[in-house]
């Protein structure tokens, strides 16, 4: 008797389609991995190389501000964050002016353009054999320039914070007016209330298109005595110390001496207390360097051309009444700076004085206050000058004229910057 085997043709088929969907599976799981290794790996070397761009952009910046092989350095700076423009894995592409975009045509600004090919472990299964990544920073190499500090302001408080009771940084009260031809007010300090303080009868009257700017807020009592009216509050601060050159000036070992006989003096170390010595009227051009009190007291005349005063420690105090004729320098390293009071004196700069007395030049005190009572301009007394001090206050009753002019007063350096954009 034959035995009947039965056959199932279907099983073989169920194999192979088995087969397939394993495979299909595998693929998967590749693409799954290639997702998260070689995805993962793309971010991280994406990342990198953004990291690897910004460093050759400001490294590149700063290079060319000192006067280096900024190429050099750039490519330097790429090769040592893993990016050696090889040609091949990477390319580190150095532009100047940028190619495209707002920054296009400026030659300040410094474009790199860093391409990576990071090759897969899994994704050359799926057909990805490299991941591209393009990186781009731009740097502003901005070199320094010479000019007046703080362009447009001929009264500048630098504190970057103050109080409303005590330390104010820029108050004007009693019945003093100041008319300012020239120059606005700029106010340093951040106080949201009252960096810049106005009550009483104190009056700011500003006689062409200059503006009164104040990075915090203003505390006005009366309005209709401030022009221009409202003024610009919650403007951008500058940094303290100021981004400028500073004075570089000294009297070395040269010791100032009076002549009391002719009733002046030659320029040089004064520390024999007071300055300047009773009885003396004239000063010889020349830089005079104070450490101890300057004074001009009432009914005393003092007379100076091409002076400089370096108040390296003690305060200025010019009393009413006083006479004086004051100028800076019109030429040389100290051309148009007048009294420079250095970050480390703490002092008062108190200024007064008749009717018919003149400055001309730059008043900088880093860390000094500065206070202006009085210098009536009916028969001509007036300010020839830019007003730079850590804390301004206005106390007076006189009608007080500031003539700002560029040319009078002392021009700087401004700081190199560089600054990264993206």
């Amino acid at each position: 008797m034959k035995s009947l085997t039965r056959r199932y043709p279907s099983t073989r088929r169920e194999r192979g389609q088995a087969m397939i969907l394993i495979v299909f599976g595998i693929i998967g799981l590749i693409g799954a991995a290639a997702l998260a290794v070689d995805g993962t790996n793309a971010f991280i070397d994406s990342r990198r190389a953004d990291t690897a761009a910004s460093a050759a952009a400001l490294t590149a910046a700063l290079t060319r501000i000192e006067g280096g092989d900024w190429r050099a350095a750039a490519l330097a700076a790429a090769a040592a964050n893993g990016y050696d423009n090889n040609g091949v894995s990477n390319t580190v592409e150095l532009n100047t002016p940028p190619l495209e975009g707002p920054y296009a045509g400026n030659s300040e600004y410094i474009e790199v353009i860093l391409t990576s090919h990071l090759r897969t472990y899994f994704g050359v299964v799926v057909g990805i054999p490299t991941v591209t990544s393009v990186a781009r920073a731009i740097a502003q190499s901005k070199p320094s320039e010479m000019g007046e500090m703080f362009p447009g302001y001929a009264l500048v408080s630098l504190a970057p914070k103050s109080k409303c009771e005590v330390h104010r940084a820029f108050s004007i009260h009693s019945e003093a007016t100041i008319n300012l031809y020239g120059g606005g007010i700029f106010v340093n300090s951040n106080n949201p209330n009252c960096a810049l303080m106005s009550y009483g009868s104190g009056s700011i009257r500003i006689r062409d298109a200059s503006r009164i700017t104040v990075v915090g807020g203003a505390d006005i009592q009366k309005p209709k005595l401030i022009t221009p009216f409202p003024v610009d509050e919650g403007k951008a601060p500058i940094p303290y110390p100021p981004p400028y050159k500073l004075p570089q000036v000294g009297c070395g070992s040269k010791v100032a001496t009076p002549d009391f006989e002719s009733g002046t003096m030659t320029p040089g170390v004064y520390e024999d207390g007071v300055f300047p010595p009773e009885g003396i009227k004239y000063l010889e051009p020349g830089a005079y360097c104070l450490r101890d009190d300057f004074i001009l007291k009432e009914g005393q005349f003092l007379e100076g051309k091409s002076v400089t005063f370096v108040m390296e420690d003690g305060n200025i105090r010019f009393s009413g009444y006083a006479e004086f004729d004051l100028s800076a320098p019109t030429s040389g390293r100290n051309d148009g700076l007048l009294i420079y009071m250095p970050s480390d004196n703490w002092g008062i700069i108190n200024l007064n004085g008749s009717d018919t007395s003149v400055m001309r030049g730059t008043v900088l005190a880093l860390h000094g206050a500065l206070r202006i009572n009085g210098l009536d301009a009916l028969k001509g007394g007036a300010y020839h000058s830019q007003m730079i001090a850590y804390t301004i206050e206005v106390n007076s009753t006189d009608n007080i004229e500031i003539q700002y002019k560029d040319e009078d007063n002392w021009d700087t350096l401004t700081m190199p910057e560089v600054i990264l954009i993206k």
